[in-house]
């Protein structure tokens, strides 16, 4: 992967402003998605989307799954068969 397109994909993930994912995730997914970037970065957004709530001590923190869940929709595959009857 060349850096151009890794670095479109961190910032697709909005790693800067939410860290989530380690160095090299993002090779290994893309690898994973045999090298097509839509549907690497929406199984990544999908990881991200897990609920974030962090409770501690009467602490909350926002939960922001369903942030990373509309931005992942924008690159969800989109099935073009016939369903059969």
């Amino acid at each position: 992967m060349d850096e151009t397109t890794r670095e479109f994909i961190f910032r697709e993930l909005r790693e800067n402003q939410s860290p989530y994912f380690d160095e090299g995730d993002i090779e290994h997914y893309y690898t994973k998605n045999k090298g097509k970037v839509k549907p690497t970065i929406y199984e990544m957004l999908v990881i991200k989307s897990e609920d974030s709530t962090v409770s501690v001590s009467g602490l909350n923190t926002a939960d922001t799954s369903n942030y990373f869940l509309r931005l992942a929709s924008k690159y969800r595959p989109h099935s073009s068969r016939i369903l059969g009857i």
